[in-house]
Order: C-alpha cells, then structure tokens, then sequence
C-alpha cells in the first residue's frame, strides 16, 4: 500500500481563490454572503495580523485556517490573542495530520507576532467542532448565546 503523501502547509494566495471560496462555503454554508467578498478583501487588503494557509496533499488543497490577532478573547488574559477564525479539512484528508499541521503553521505565525495565548470557538451544536478542537489541545473555557436586534 503506497503511503499518502505528506501534508504541506504554505500562505493563501489568489491561486487558491476558487477552492477557498469552496471550502469556506462549506464550513460556514449558513452564511448569508457567499464569502467572494471577504476572500478578496483579504488578498486585497492583507495585512500582518490576518492571514489563511491553505494545506496540500500532493497537488490537492485539503484544508486551510483562517486566523486573526485579537486584542481579547473569552477565557484570556493578554490583549494579543491568535485567533483561529475556522478551519476545515475535507473528508478525503481528515485523520491524516492535516489540522495538526495547519495548527503548527498557526502557532509558529502566532508565536513570531508575540501572541501567547490561541482561542477559537463553535457553535453550542457542533460536536464535529468540538471534538476537533479537543484533539487539537484546546480546553473549553465557557458557551456563549448570541443575540442581534435590528434597528
């Protein structure tokens, strides 16, 4: 049996524009926008404390992240928090090392711009997202019910 090929991890560029746009449709499908305005603004508008690596398998994209540097986050104490805004792994790649290693990339990026603390969260629902998160060394730190008016 041929052994699968190694994971890579590297920066997000407009190459990747069309399989992000994909994948980002999938993990969050409840969006009401389609997620080309956001990608764009990001390849347009990066910035050092934004930024998506895309994970590879060969010549196929199986996965990105999406992270931020926020000034707070729940559970935290420091005001330079690495965010994981979302990460996904298509089924094909999934138990494969795939979210280990986009999480390296992201703690190594977090690191090197002073961050020492990595928070994220899912929603109440999303056990996937939980379990995920848990196998990845995350610790639950509280839940949170969200509310809106419109005025």
């Amino acid at each position: 049996m041929a052994k699968p090929p190694a994971v890579k991890v590297r920066d997000a560029d407009m190459s990747d524009r069309a399989e992000l746009l994909m994948m980002r449709r999938r993990l969050w499908p409840s969006s009401h926008d389609d997620h080309s305005g956001e990608v764009d603004r990001f390849f347009q508008h990066r910035h050092k404390e934004r930024e998506v690596f895309i994970a590879e398998m060969g010549e196929e994209i199986v996965g990105f992240i999406e992270l931020a540097v926020r000034n707070y986050a729940e559970g935290c104490t420091t005001d330079r928090v690495l965010y994981m805004e979302g990460l996904f792994v298509k089924a094909i790649a999934r138990r494969r090392g795939v979210g280990r290693a986009l999480l390296d990339a992201a703690e190594a990026w977090g690191q090197a711009l002073g961050c020492r603390e990595f928070a994220s969260d899912t929603m109440l629902d999303d056990q996937d997202g939980v379990t995920a998160h848990e196998q990845l060394g995350f610790e639950e730190v509280g839940a949170l019910r969200c509310f809106k008016k419109m005025l």
